[in-house]
């Protein structure tokens, strides 16, 4: 990347993690009291919706860690993002706070592809020049770069003009007390708000499916349970690694857990495919009981 200015392209991608984060940030704060009570990862590792390899560890850290945890995860997401627009090196080093969270994140759980996507989002307001200087594997950027021609620069402001008039409610959405989570105002989904885990659950409850050979099923019958790839299950099997693979049925299965008493349709459905063997199905499980 360049040393100059950051283009109107860069501010678009700036613009777009800058949402993301204090979105994200703000939702917590207006969110569950554990927020500002800066206990909620008292809970979090252990109840997020699918734990990684090292969910555990995280879990396990005393609890003065966890509040430290939570308060700097406060200053990332509510005080960092602002620093992305402020003039270099102050934009890289507010970038790499942002890259230093998401990585975090990474490490202590499963979150598919947002972590990844949130922190390459942030390289844009990383300095070329100094990116060079760390990380001497990369190529340091020119000292002059010839201007663009003028279709891309009318189709990059053009862009820019758009995005500037369709933020502005989901601006108005990030600055209202009543703040509304991952919320899209346009057909095309082209600016959208975002936020996560304004509401930390205390309790993790797990549905477990499970069936039997038995063409009689009884209380006396022997039951077996079917095991997925990241969804907690055998408690003896550590939970792997996935992301930035996202294992949407899984990540849905934990959704029902928050709603055990009221099935989806769509979990109606999947049990409907188990009882009748569905080749498809029982691919996108860790193991089929009954092979």
């Amino acid at each position: 990347m360049s040393s100059a200015e950051p283009t109107a392209g860069r501010y678009l991608l700036i613009w777009l993690v800058f949402r993301v984060e204090l979105g994200a940030g703000l939702i917590k704060w207006r969110g569950d009291p554990c927020w500002r009570r800066l206990t909620c990862l008292y809970h979090h590792h252990e109840t997020q919706p699918m734990p990684g390899p090292f969910s555990w560890h995280f879990h396990h850290l005393p609890r003065p860690l966890h509040r430290v945890e939570a308060a700097a995860n406060h200053v990332a997401q509510l005080l960092v993002p602002f620093g992305l627009f402020l003039p270099q090196p102050a934009a890289t080093w507010a970038a790499v706070v942002v890259i230093v969270t998401q990585l975090w994140l990474v490490l202590s759980g499963n979150f598919a592809w947002l972590n990844w996507l949130t922190l390459l989002l942030a390289c844009a307001a990383v300095d070329g020049a100094l990116a060079a200087r760390w990380i001497p594997v990369l190529p340091a950027p020119p000292a002059h770069q010839p201007d663009p021609p003028i279709w891309f620069t009318v189709i990059v402001l053009a862009a820019a003009a758009l995005v500037a008039v369709l933020s502005f409610r989901p601006v108005r959405n990030l600055l209202s007390p009543g703040q509304e989570m991952n919320r899209s105002y346009d057909s095309l989904h082209l600016v959208n708000t975002y936020g996560a885990f304004g509401t930390v659950t205390r309790v993790r409850h797990e549905i477990v499916l499970e069936g039997t050979a038995d063409p009689d099923p009884s209380e006396t019958s022997r039951w077996l349970a079917y095991e997925f790839h990241g969804k907690p299950g055998d408690v003896r099997r550590r939970p792997r690694q996935f992301a930035p693979f996202h294992l949407r049925l899984d990540w849905l299965m934990w959704f029902e857990g928050l709603r055990p008493f009221t099935p989806s349709p769509w979990l109606r459905a999947l049990v409907r495919r188990l009882r009748a063997g569905d080749p498809r199905l029982l691919r996108l499980l860790r193991g089929n009981p009954f092979p």
